[in-house]
């Protein structure tokens, strides 16, 4: 079958050129881990820093492995990190088709191409002879049996409707390819093997499809885990057999993590049941602050921002270079994402933290006597977690059952005796308050104090702990109080009252 030469010149006239382009491509087969996160936003930045597009394409080849909603949560988590798309399927661009699926037709051409210049070859060996190959050894390479075939033999094979696949020829010698991170590397082509490129089923495997949409769809920067790092020189190999410009390839080193189940580090894995990205939006943690997080995981600001920690997306793409992408894993540690939540959930507007705050509030909260809003201003400085706050304002609709205990405090200088007296002499002065304001309150229990001559710890803490029932809550007891209205306040005080006498 002749090849239509004026094809793959539309094809070659249809790539932009003149700036940077990089891509995300993801495989809808789950939820996207924090490796992929960083791969996307490490493409984003480069992208953006260089005033460049920045593509996003679904590499759905693999059918075995396709998720049922997957594109979605892919669409929606890119959304909510701020990463929007220049060209993409929902948005349509020069290049496009976006989906691989829906470019199946010309991947064929592209291996027919190869396969008219020697660089690739047609393999009809089953399954069951290669399954015999890799017997002694899994990681076997492919032996080239069908290398040797005459063509009047492959036109036999194909007359009789044999099923193929179409494998790269790797010439001899080596190959060496040049990483923006860990710079030239050299590979004896011996130790590669005659990868597939077209599958029995027409569609092509994930590193053919890979390169022939980076260069049609003109990608400048090929951003992905060191783990590809061993499939490069192959994918350098397609390159040159094309013809075509290779991309800058950025290889970033592996996110790690201390498994919890054995002690030991290893890397991220969905499989192990690392958190993904949905699952630390459904922990509690803003995505500002795991952006933040997963960028600085492998790469380092330098100069002036060298000791900054805290970046908004415009100061990221602003400080964002490909020289201080580190070769080092790095470890994914949730007290620190922790310490980076907690502080952007302390930097929030309060109306914006009382909204994220709300549906957590609401959780432990149900009677809707409670403002929402005054119990998030105890929460904001208080919590790390949006998840944390549940456990934090139970207490408001439910007084916990607690111990006399409590009401012992050595820094406060209280116990029961001490504390009984201090809320025999609250509970009159707070009945007697004309309005239950926070400032009411706060006047007549530092007033009482003074007239007690304690200090006002000694009379807060009793009040805290009769209104709360526990040891640590958010806020004190002046705000709690104002919080529970007088009514409850004072049946609580009451309460603890009884308990001291008794």
């Amino acid at each position: 079958m002749a090849l239509d030469k004026q094809w793959f010149a539309q094809m070659e006239s249809r790539i932009p050129k003149g700036e940077v382009r990089t891509r995300f491509a993801p495989s809808p087969t789950g939820y996207m881990h924090v490796g992929n996160l960083r791969t996307a936003l490490y493409t984003y930045l480069i992208a953006r820093h260089a005033g460049g597009k920045f593509l996003l394409r679904i590499e759905d080849t693999d059918q075995g492995r396709l998720v049922e909603d997957a594109v979605d949560v892919i669409y929606a988590t890119m959304r909510r990190c701020g990463l929007d798309w220049d060209e993409g399927p929902d948005v349509g661009g020069p290049v496009g088709p976006y989906i691989q699926t829906e470019r199946r037709d010309l991947y064929g051409k592209y291996a027919q191409l190869l396969l008219e210049t020697g660089h690739a070859y047609r393999c009809f060996c089953t399954e069951e002879r290669l399954e015999e190959l890799r017997q002694d050894d899994p990681n076997a390479k492919y032996d080239r049996h069908c290398l040797s075939l005459t063509p009047e033999e492959i036109q036999a094979k194909l007359d009789a409707g044999e099923p193929y696949v179409i494998r790269q020829r790797i010439p001899e010698g080596t190959t060496t390819f040049h990483d923006a991170v860990y710079g030239e590397i050299t590979v004896d082509n011996a130790e590669l093997d005659d990868q597939i490129l077209i599958k029995s089923d027409g569609l092509p495997t994930y590193n053919f499809a890979n390169v022939v949409d980076d260069h049609l769809m003109g990608i400048t920067h090929v951003v992905r885990g060191a783990e590809y790092l061993s499939s490069s020189p192959k994918y350098n190999l397609l390159y040159q057999a094309f013809g075509w410009e290779i991309p800058t390839y950025v290889h970033c080193a592996s996110v790690m993590i201390n498994d919890p189940a054995t002690g030991s580090v290893r890397k991220m894995s969905k499989r192990h049941g690392d958190p993904s990205y949905e699952d630390l939006m459904a922990q509690g943690y803003l995505s500002q602050a795991v952006v933040n997080y997963v960028a600085l995981l492998g790469w380092a600001p330098h100069g002036a921002l060298a000791e900054q920690e805290f970046f908004t997306m415009e100061q990221l793409i602003a400080a964002f270079d490909i020289g201080h992408i580190s070769k080092s894993p790095s470890a994914f540690d949730l007290d620190k994402l922790n310490y980076f939540n907690a502080a952007y959930l302390r930097s929030m507007e309060p109306q914006a933290f009382a909204q994220a705050a709300a549906p957590y509030i609401r959780q432990a909260v149900t009677n809707p006597a409670y403002d929402v809003s005054a119990i998030a201003a105890l929460l904001q400085a208080r919590c790390e977690r949006l998840t944390d706050i549940p456990e934090k304002v139970d207490f408001f609709d439910t007084l916990p059952q607690y111990s006399v205990e409590l009401f012992t405090n050595k820094k406060s200088k209280t116990n029961p005796e001490v504390s009984r007296a201090m809320l025999e002499a609250a509970i009159p002065a707070l009945s007697a308050l004309d309005q239950w304001t926070q400032e009411g309150i706060h006047n007549a229990l530092v007033q009482l104090a003074a007239q007690l001559e304690v200090k006002n710890a000694t009379l807060m803490w009793p009040v805290r702990i009769a209104a709360a029932g526990k040891a640590v809550t958010p806020g004190g007891a002046i705000e709690i109080c104002q919080i529970l209205g007088r009514e409850e306040t004072l049946r609580r005080l009451t309460l603890g009252l009884s308990m001291l006498q008794g």
